[in-house]
């Protein structure tokens, strides 16, 4: 089998999506990878959605509430981030901008006067930088030669920094079975108290909440859709009562995604 991910070759999207599958295809685009999948023009997608240092991935998050699709795994790697370079004299750090973000600390300190430039991929910064000695990239240590030096390692400004990624698939693919749920909810209400009454429904059927994150819904300004991963499968008695006691509380016009159940892997 083969997944969509962010490309080109050596992104760290591309070492994660290695650890689930054989074969690669890549696109630039979060939402395009979300949308294959979600439209059946390939079978698996694989997508970044929090990283330990920056947060969430808004894009993979707003691409998973608008395309219906299934996670059907979650991918959790180290990042090892390294300044590749022709030579020392560059000017400017192509990388992306995640990856400028959570280096940022290093940056400011060593490279101060360098300007820094957002763009696809890590592996499209470097690959500007093979071709541009006033460029710099930001990217693992393995996509150096060919031209580029490691001029610093590991220069993430925290040791444990680390990217959780998904695999989606079609949603008919979509499991009750792991240890982990993602869901994304949708009151289409708005009242004081109303995100503790919706909380408070997981807590008193002692599910742990380990993620909960808030977007626009893009209705209208101040409406809200939550994201909402926890440490149950839907298989579980507990998570099903759950949920239907979400629905319960929300607007006829309200909706609760149930994204899957799934396990989870750790690469190096």
């Amino acid at each position: 089998m083969h997944a969509l991910t962010l490309g080109p070759a050596g992104t760290y999207s591309h070492r994660a999506t290695l650890a689930v599958v054989d074969e690669v295809d890549f696109v630039e685009s979060v939402t395009a990878i979300v949308e294959a999948v979600a439209e059946g023009s390939t079978r698996r997608g694989v997508v970044p959605v929090e990283n330990s240092i920056e947060g969430s991935v808004t894009e993979s998050l707003d691409a998973l509430s608008r395309f219906d699709v299934a996670v059907v795994r979650e991918v959790i790697s180290p990042i090892r981030h390294a300044l590749l370079a022709q030579s020392p004299d560059f000017e400017v750090v192509a990388s992306h901008s995640q990856a400028l973000a959570q280096c940022r600390d290093y940056l400011e300190a060593n490279h101060p006067e360098a300007r820094l430039e957002a763009v696809a991929s890590t592996a499209r910064g470097v690959e500007e930088a093979r071709g541009d000695p006033a460029i710099a990239a930001i990217g693992h240590p393995a996509n150096a030669g060919d031209g580029l030096e490691v001029l610093a390692a590991d220069i993430q400004d925290r040791s444990s920094n680390a990217t959780r990624f998904v695999v989606l698939a079609p949603s008919e693919e979509r499991s009750d079975a792991g240890g982990k749920t993602s869901v994304i909810i949708y009151p289409h209400l708005d009242y004081s108290g109303l995100l503790l009454e919706l909380l408070g429904v997981f807590a008193d059927r002692d599910i742990n909440l380990t993620r909960i994150e808030s977007r626009p819904s893009g209705n209208r300004l101040g409406d809200y859709l939550f994201h909402l991963d926890f440490a149950a499968g839907l298989y579980e008695e507990r998570a099903q009562s759950a949920l239907a006691a979400v629905e319960d509380i929300i607007d006829d016009d309200g909706w609760v995604k149930r994204l899957g159940s799934y396990d989870t892997v750790h690469v190096v």
